[in-house]
């Protein structure tokens, strides 16, 4: 009798599909391209798990996207067979955003076609250009690393204004302290968000669950919170325990959009 390896490697069943809201007539690319799904009521708090760096190793990569969703997944523009990976993501429940290299205060490469200081605004929108080229079905853009770029209000100003051009919303990931993105974001009309935690400074599973832990104190404050976590494998194995734990003691997981739509509409 043959073993039953086939079915032990099938991946698990899709998640049940969240009835999509009407939308308007023109409704901008972050609306149209978001995951659907309902913030709880008040009184039960929203978690967002975005997890960055992801595209250039393919197999950890692929492990994020068989977690239970949606998550939010942010990819860098460089990775190979980027339209590929995206797509089987958001097949999986995911909500998709670009992770944009920018240039970090310390000494580290943040990787190629990184947005600088001292690029100038043509270079800064064909840098850009080429990200957004990079797949398709994405909401909006966090920063990966960009401590400097991200504090440079000027160098942020021409990012933000594209955002608001296309209709894409902004996630901060608040690599420093001194970000002029929210700020930028919250001027030009642009729809943005802000992390409230990073959960794998520190790469051990005990470490992170204290994060996952300190995500669920900022949630229950303020409704929601927002982590960002990257595909380590200790990440991994936290959160594939973690999160339907949460989920039975009242947390719901929502895409990034949800909170940024809730938030609008001053819910």
């Amino acid at each position: 009798e043959a073993p039953p390896a086939v079915v032990a490697a099938l991946p698990p069943p899709l998640p049940p599909e969240v009835p999509r809201p009407a939308l308007p007539p023109g409704a901008p690319p972050w609306l149209k391209n978001a995951v659907p799904a309902k913030m709880p009521p008040a009184g039960h708090p929203a978690v967002v798990i975005v997890i960055d760096d992801l595209g250039v190793d393919r197999k950890r990569s692929n492990r994020v996207v068989q977690l239970p969703g949606p998550l939010t997944l942010a990819w860098l523009p460089y990775a190979r067979e980027l339209p590929e990976q995206a797509r089987a993501a958001r097949a999986r429940g995911h909500e998709l955003l670009i992770h944009v290299p920018m240039e970090p205060s310390v000494k580290a490469d943040p990787g190629p076609n990184a947005l600088l200081v001292t690029l100038d605004r043509p270079e800064i929108a064909k840098r850009l250009e080429q990200a957004f080229a990079s797949f398709d079905g994405y909401v909006g853009i966090n920063n990966h690393m960009g401590s400097r770029f991200t504090a440079d209000r000027a160098r942020m100003a021409p990012v933000i204004a594209e955002l608001h051009r296309r209709g894409l919303l902004w996630l901060d990931s608040r690599t420093t302290p001194n970000s002029a993105g929210l700020t930028l974001a919250q001027e030009q009309g642009v729809p943005h968000l802000g992390r409230d935690v990073f959960l794998d400074n520190e790469q051990s599973v005990p470490a992170i669950r204290a994060e996952l832990a300190r995500l669920e104190s900022v949630a229950r404050k303020q409704g929601w919170g927002v982590a960002i976590g990257h595909p380590h494998d200790t990440t991994i194995e936290a959160l594939a325990s973690w999160l339907p734990d949460a989920q039975k003691r009242g947390f719901t997981l929502v895409p990034v959009s949800a909170v940024v739509r809730a938030r609008q509409a001053g819910g």
